[in-house]
């Protein structure tokens, strides 16, 4: 559903795909800098790492609704840190979490996801990057979270089909792209792993 569709409404819904939130409703803001990742592409997204979730550390880093981060829990994975800049969008991310009965694997702060890769000490196995569609944010976060990743792990980022995104931040490199629509998931994964 476009944030267009639901303007004049406060908030609008989506759901948890599968796992033990299967069919939860989860609530999103609607607004310009809101842009929730539509079920096809969160399906596709899910399905290109549904065998990396279980028992893994994720990291939501522009956590939004918490959507794509819950989904990870809602599979199975370990523990979700959930990052945001607004305190509404960190809201709306504790409401879904306690909807979806998932708050005790989870860790929620408010604080600029720029900040946040650069000081943080914790290694995650999975990390999702699906900020607003500006500002070149997926390339400003990315050479500081590739060293907060685990040996093996995966980051997945969202982006429009347009925006050209690095292919190499070592040691990660581009491993596969898919273009939905206007949206374009990414996986980033080590160069050691791709061969």
């Amino acid at each position: 559903m476009s944030v267009s569709a639901v303007a004049g409404s406060l908030l609008h819904d989506m759901r948890v795909i599968t796992g033990t939130a299967r069919g939860r409703t989860l609530k999103t803001l609607p607004g310009d800098d809101v842009r929730p990742t539509s079920e096809k592409v969160k399906e596709a997204l899910f399905s290109a790492i549904q065998f990396e979730l279980e028992g893994r550390r994720v990291l939501d880093l522009f956590g939004g609704s918490g959507q794509l981060g819950i989904e990870a829990l809602s599979r199975g994975a370990k523990k979700a840190v959930f990052i945001d800049s607004s305190s509404q969008s960190i809201s709306v991310i504790r409401e879904n979490l306690n909807s979806a009965k998932l708050g005790d694997r989870a860790v929620v702060i408010q604080t600029d996801a720029l900040s946040f890769v650069k000081t943080c000490v914790e290694k995650f196995d999975v990390a999702f990057v699906d900020p607003p569609y500006k500002d070149g944010l997926i390339q400003k976060v990315l050479p500081y979270l590739v060293a907060k990743m685990s040996d093996g792990g995966v980051i997945v980022c969202e982006s429009p089909t347009d925006e050209q995104l690095q292919p190499e931040i070592p040691p990660y490199g581009i491993y596969r792209e898919y273009k939905y629509g206007k949206t374009k998931i990414t996986l980033y994964r080590p160069r050691s792993e791709q061969i």
